[in-house]
């Protein structure tokens, strides 16, 4: 595992081991850490160059997106509050910096009809010899739940094959993000899948011993480098393929695996819309289901559609542009 160099590196792995120790995910706050640990390296500082000005000026000099330099403020901010419990300072040096201001961020929306493309082309790329097809059945059904129960990308690969209800045909999703656990009905046609799926594992595989739902090689689940790039051959394939835009203080966003989270919830409001039914009274139910903390956050997708206009319009303005 990459090591840090500069002079807090000590304190850079106590508090992760803390963070750990906790029950938190480490992979966020150690990127954050490296970036800080390089420029501390370089700069050559130590406890005195510490101080606001300090950071003011890293905070300029950071080559990255905006979002990026504000998560890795944050992050420190946390790392240096546990320094002053430690009592290695009166004070936290970025109490007073100013976040910068971030760009807007335009998700890439899958629309219904695209989603039943692309799984529609990972189901026929399921190779038919014995050395493949589970493996490929597998990736297309870890694709499907995606798709069709707008889960993360990690939630998936994690399931237990107990955690596959068939009686009352649900998953339970088991301490992913925030630790929260929440039992989700499936959908007829998942159900469906699921079924034929786990029949041809069992004539496949009969002394199977792998936990998982989806497995992978010996006792583990399938990664999730394996899913990406399925992903993106399947993206290539079907002619999605795209990438992120900066336009002035809008980021246009690739499409990536989290995409189908992103497209089953916004789909999913759109269709309770085009009920005539109210979305605000749909959103606490949905957020329940696709484990957020509040529903407030899932009230952020009311916004889509609106950040989907504009994409389109900065579109049509690039078109014009390149057909003069």
């Amino acid at each position: 595992m990459k090591s840090f160099h500069s002079f807090m590196a000590p304190l850079f792995d106590e508090f992760l081991a803390y963070r750990k120790g906790l029950g938190y995910s480490l992979r966020a706050h150690r990127h954050h850490f490296f970036v800080f640990d390089q420029y501390l390296k370089d700069k050559g500082a130590d406890w005195k160059t510490l101080h606001p000005a300090f950071f003011l000026e890293m905070r300029a000099n950071l080559k990255m997106e905006p979002r990026s330099v504000n998560r890795t403020l944050t992050a420190l901010r946390i790392f240096f509050q546990f320094l002053i419990r430690r009592d290695f300072l009166t004070k936290n040096p970025l109490r007073d910096i100013p976040s910068l201001r971030e760009n807007t961020v335009i998700p890439f929306v899958f629309s219904p009809e695209q989603v039943d493309q692309l799984l529609n082309a990972v189901s026929k790329g399921v190779r038919k010899s014995k050395g493949f097809f589970l493996k490929d059945f597998t990736l297309y059904m870890t694709l499907l739940l995606l798709a069709r129960c707008g889960l993360r990308i990690s939630e998936p690969l994690r399931l237990l094959t107990h955690h596959y209800r068939p009686d009352d045909k649900t998953l339970y999703i088991e301490k992913t993000k925030f630790s929260k656990d929440r039992l989700i009905p499936l959908p007829l046609d998942v159900v469906r899948d699921m079924e034929n799926y786990l029949s041809v594992r069992r004539s496949t595989m009969p002394r199977d011993q792998n936990p998982y739902l989806l497995p992978g090689k010996e006792q583990n689940p399938m990664t999730v480098a394996q899913v990406r790039l399925l992903f993106r051959k399947s993206i290539k394939q079907i002619g999605l393929e795209q990438q992120r835009k900066v336009i002035g203080n809008v980021n246009i966003s690739r499409p990536t695996p989290h995409s189908l989270r992103h497209s089953f919830a916004v789909n999913t409001l759109r269709k309770i819309n085009e009920r005539g039914e109210s979305m605000d009274r749909a959103l606490p139910v949905l957020a329940a289901y696709m484990g957020h903390t509040h529903y407030k956050y899932t009230s952020l997708y009311l916004k889509v559609a609106d950040a989907l206009s504009r994409k389109n319009l900065v579109d049509f303005t690039l078109w014009q542009k390149r057909d003069q």
